[in-house]
C-alpha cells in the first residue's frame, strides 16, 4: 500500500489545481457560471404580415419605432436638453457598447449601457446625447443601427423624430 500513496496524493493535487476551462478574468463575477440556453428555448420571432411595416408614434416626450402588436424596438425621449436613446433589447447587466447609427449622410456611434428600466424585467441598452447635436440629422431621414448582440435595425423615415429633437433642443 506504501507504493499507492504517491498516486494518490498525485491524484488529489490535481483535483486541486485549476482546470483549462477556468477564467482567469478580473472583470468576471466571483464563481461565475456561464450556462448555455438551448436553442428551442429562445423566444420565437414575432409574427409579422407580410409587408408590415414600422411606424414612429409620438407620447409625449417619447416617440418609439415599432410594429403594430409588438413593443418598441427603439424610443427617444427628451430629457433636460438630453436625447436618451433607448434600443429596446436584451442586454447583458454591466455591459457597455457602441451603437452605431448610419443615415442622413451622418454616422453616430452612440455610447450605451445595459440599463434597467422601471416595470420592465431585464436591462435594455440606453444611452443619451445633447439634443442639439448636428448629428441628429440622422434620425429625420431614412436610418440604419446595429449593436452588438441586438442586431440590425432599419428605419423608414418620419418628421415624428425630428419635431422630437427640435423641442427638445429648445428650438
Amino acid at each position: 500500500m506504501p507504493r499507492a500513496a504517491p498516486a494518490l496524493l498525485l491524484l488529489v493535487l490535481a483535483a486541486c489545481s485549476p482546470s483549462a476551462a477556468t477564467t482567469t478574468d478580473k472583470s468576471s463575477p466571483v464563481d461565475g457560471v456561464r450556462v448555455a440556453i438551448p436553442a428551442e428555448s429562445a423566444a420565437p420571432p414575432p409574427v409579422r404580415a407580410e409587408g408590415a411595416t414600422g411606424a414612429w408614434v409620438s407620447a409625449g416626450s417619447t416617440v418609439r419605432f415599432g410594429y403594430a402588436g409588438e413593443a418598441p424596438l427603439l424610443s427617444l425621449e427628451c430629457s433636460s436638453g438630453q436625447l436618451v436613446v433607448t434600443r429596446n433589447a436584451a442586454a447583458p447587466i454591466g455591459a457597455a457598447a457602441l451603437f452605431a447609427l448610419q443615415g442622413s449622410g451622418y454616422i453616430l456611434r452612440l455610447p450605451v449601457d445595459a440599463t434597467a428600466l422601471p416595470g420592465q424585467p431585464g436591462y435594455v441598452w440606453q444611452g443619451a446625447i445633447a439634443a442639439n447635436d448636428p448629428r441628429l440629422t440622422l434620425f429625420k431621414g431614412k436610418f440604419a443601427g446595429t449593436l452588438p448582440g441586438a442586431g440590425h435595425i432599419e428605419v423608414p423615415a418620419s418628421e415624428t423624430p425630428g419635431a422630437l429633437i427640435k423641442r427638445c433642443a429648445g428650438g
